[in-house]
């Protein structure tokens, strides 16, 4: 573009002073400049006022014929064009294709822009959240999806699992939702439809509850009868009378196993929160150490530190049965000759229940799965300890009840520690 600029000034300069040399010889050098200078300006203003009539009428048709400058110009400028064309004309069919899949998907698909502003949704969504195009474009989604729980999750911004909730047109129907952010702080919602395993899982709730609950009575009946027979175990043939240690231990085991599945029971069925009360935790937890050192039996020191003062909303029955599964663990695994310290201190999301130990340790490989049900890290030494194998999946159940988190650090040889992180909004002052 070097030379058609160049040539532009030598015709301004031309023109200047042909003007210059016709003025001089009527002896006004400067009016003649003058003329030469506006002759140039009116030639520019020629080819502005034709750039704006193809820019504003017809922007797609050829571009005005012209040279020197202005023909490069209108030639790049055409050229610009016709990519910026091509570059749209891709973007509306990828545009479109994405939109096609979207409509093909079984799941909800909702665009929100920054503002949470409904943009687009793919017909799905219109069976799922009864979203309707003529007059739903642009509403907050939390105008048109009013559950509280959702409208919670929505202002909380944090979108790291899914929420479970019924659907705003059918409350038979389960969702699944998942709100992921994304380009200029918009966000995409996806719902599926989860009906189908909901009610399987409701099932195999009710079935873990009943089967359990049908268990207790033959199970009482069995160690009513074992504790007679071994009240009266001289009068037993010697080989009868050896087996009832075992008995005993084993039917022991199981009434125990059929509490921690009645418990998960309710903790998964009961949403209610009733019995929630501030709670003395350093109090709770004391009563939980004394129970520990009944347990280990002098094999481990058990102390209990209390740094928080406030007190924690919550069901003492099951904040109770949370801090006992964690210190009965400790003594079972720790090892002989350990020190176990139960702890209630301040955190910066509001206070932590911890228990920890310097015993052998676990492995980190199996630190994600600890908390599922049955899951053990040594199934020989777990069965010998009597434990159920519910315990953390009880805890987990507890905190999530709660607000609360647990998470667990260890490292074979270092110990363990178990820590619930209780949100502030869970906690009131003392006294």
């Amino acid at each position: 573009m070097t030379r058609p600029w160049s040539r532009e000034l030598w015709r301004l300069a031309w023109l200047a002073a042909a003007g210059s040399l016709v003025g001089w010889l009527f002896s006004a050098p400067a009016p003649g400049l003058a003329a030469g200078l506006a002759a140039c300006l009116l030639y520019h203003l020629r080819k502005l006022h034709a750039l704006h009539r193809w820019l504003t009428r017809h922007p797609q048709s050829e571009p005005p014929t012209a040279g020197g400058l202005w023909g490069e110009l209108f030639d790049r400028l055409y050229r610009y064009q016709k990519g910026q064309r091509h570059t749209q004309s891709r973007l509306r069919t990828a545009l479109r294709r994405i939109q096609e899949s979207s409509e093909a998907m079984r799941d909800s698909v909702v665009m929100l822009d920054q503002h949470g502003d409904l943009e687009w949704w793919n017909s799905a969504a219109e069976r799922m959240l009864g979203l309707q195009a003529a007059h739903d474009r642009g509403q907050h989604i939390t105008n048109l999806v009013r559950d509280p729980r959702f409208v919670a999750y929505f202002n909380a911004r944090d979108y790291r699992e899914p929420l479970t909730l019924p659907s705003p047109i059918d409350e038979r129907m389960i969702l699944q939702c998942q709100i992921t952010l994304y380009g200029d702080d918009e966000r995409l919602l996806m719902a599926r439809d989860i009906t189908r395993l909901h009610r399987l899982e409701e099932m195999r709730r009710d079935f873990v509850a009943n089967v359990s609950h049908e268990l207790r009575t033959p199970l009482t009946v069995l160690a009513g009868y074992l504790e007679t027979y071994a009240d009266h175990a001289e009068a037993l043939p010697s080989r009868l009378a050896r087996g009832l240690g075992q008995m005993q231990a084993q039917t022991t085991r199981m009434q125990n196993l059929v509490n921690d599945l009645l418990l998960l029971s309710r903790l998964e069925i009961d949403q209610s929160g009733g019995d929630h009360a501030p709670l003395d935790v350093g109090a709770l937890l004391d009563s939980v150490r004394r129970d520990a050192e009944a347990l280990s039996g002098g094999r481990q020191r058990i102390t209990l530190e209390v740094d928080a003062t406030q007190r924690l909303i919550g069901s003492e029955q099951e904040i109770r049965s949370a801090a006992s599964n964690l210190a009965f663990n400790a003594v079972r695994y720790a090892g002989e000759g350990r020190h176990i310290v139960l702890r209630w201190r301040p955190h910066p999301e509001g206070a932590c229940l911890e228990v920890e130990d310097d015993g052998e340790g676990i492995d980190p490989a199996h630190l994600p799965r600890l908390t599922e049900r049955f899951y053990r890290v040594d199934k020989g030494r777990s069965t010998a300890t009597g434990g159920t194998g519910l315990g953390l999946a009880i805890v987990k159940h507890v905190l999530l009840r709660h607000d609360a988190r647990l998470e667990i650090a260890s490292q074979p040889g270092q110990g363990a520690r178990f820590r619930g992180v209780f949100p502030s909004g869970r906690l009131v002052a003392d006294g």
